[in-house]
């Protein structure tokens, strides 16, 4: 599985009971694949990625203007009509930094551990995972690559 293989952040439970929703994000998700990866390498860290409204709904903090802007060029470059995308993408200077937030606490992965389960736990909604894999971006390359034992930061805020 890859980064974004899954509807996450606040609206993803809803998009995930709606009918055929899965079909139709594993359909935007490869039609803007291409743009999505670059959001990693831009620093940009996404809140939610979901169908809504049927349009992939994309949201997310980017380090910069230029950052933000370049993703829009790629999306622009993929479909200039811009009909089955919605982005809500604000900048922060200090979203690609990956220090641990000021309200944490640490958590140490058992045997049968997921962030989603993870996030479960804490937050109450497993689609909220992205928020325990961004706060580890210096230990996790992959959110469905965790290891027993591994100590996670675990954002309050």
């Amino acid at each position: 599985m890859g980064l974004f293989d899954k509807m996450f952040g606040d609206g993803a439970a809803a998009a995930q009971r709606q009918p055929d929703s899965e079909q139709r994000f594993n359909e935007l998700k490869g039609k803007y694949g291409p743009a999505l990866n670059m959001l990693d390498k831009l620093g940009v860290r996404l809140e939610n990625l979901h169908v809504q409204d049927d349009k992939l709904y994309v949201k997310g903090v980017g380090p910069s203007d230029d950052a933000i802007n370049k993703f829009w060029d790629q999306v622009k470059s993929i479909n200039p009509s811009l009909e089955d995308i919605t982005v809500d993408l604000k900048v922060d200077p200090n979203a690609a930094q990956t220090t641990e937030p000021a309200a944490s606490q640490t958590y140490t992965v058992q045997s049968g551990d997921t962030l989603s389960k993870i996030s479960q736990e804490f937050y109450g909604e497993s689609n909220q995972y992205m928020k325990i894999f961004y706060a580890n971006r210096d230990k996790l390359k992959d959110p469905d690559k965790i290891q027993v034992g591994q100590h996670l930061v675990i954002p309050l805020a």
